[in-house]
């Protein structure tokens, strides 16, 4: 099993696996030509572009949105995250998907409001990915620019290839967890879902 390779082959078996899914590279590619700061694909059409490979099933099956994540804290109005968003759909039209981009220095402005708890400002894309409401969704992907790919994965690979999805109690509360794991489940009954520490 993938899961249980050493960190930098399973590095390469992410890229190998993720490379199957063709919406996934063409949205980094043409992410790429944006130049948003602190930039990268993340969350869903990652790992469950895996967990399709995994369970046989096209690499596309069941992706909502490919989010991309930015950072940028020189200016914080929703006039300037609106000017990236349609810069992007410009950059993204003609993409057989929908692509979310947000501006991840912003997301304290609305947080609360959507999900009924506060959140503190985040210091950069890595800190809004740490937060996700399973560990399996800490993951980020962007092209650098000499090609290569750079990863950001702070809990690892292993429960994305082992098919196991860890609560990660940091910020999201426990019915956002409980209604992906629900979803998730329907579509990939092979997951063993962890359960939210009482």
């Amino acid at each position: 099993m993938m899961g249980r390779l050493p960190l930098d082959e399973q590095l390469d078996a992410l890229r190998t696996v993720l490379s199957r899914n063709e919406v996934l590279t063409d949205v980094l590619a043409r992410t790429a030509t944006l130049d948003l700061p602190g930039w990268y694909v993340t969350a869903g059409c990652l790992f469950q572009t895996v967990w399709n490979v995994l369970t046989g099933k096209p690499s596309t099956s069941g992706i909502k949105d490919y989010d991309v994540f930015y950072f940028d804290g020189s200016d914080l109005s929703w006039e300037a995250e609106n000017t990236v968003i349609k810069a992007g759909q410009q950059v993204f039209e003609g993409v057989p998907a929908e692509v979310e981009i947000r501006n991840e220095a912003r997301v304290h402005l609305w947080y609360e409001e959507k999900f009924g708890v506060p959140c503190a400002p985040h210091e950069s894309t890595e800190a809004a990915i740490d937060s996700f409401a399973a560990t399996t969704c800490c993951l980020g992907v962007r092209l650098e620019p000499d090609g290569r790919w750079r990863v950001y994965a702070p809990h690892g690979l292993s429960d994305v290839f082992n098919l196991v999805v860890r609560p990660n109690p940091a910020l999201a509360p426990r019915a956002v967890y409980d209604a992906k794991t629900l979803r998730w489940r329907g579509q990939w009954p092979e997951l063993s879902v962890l359960p939210w520490p009482s």
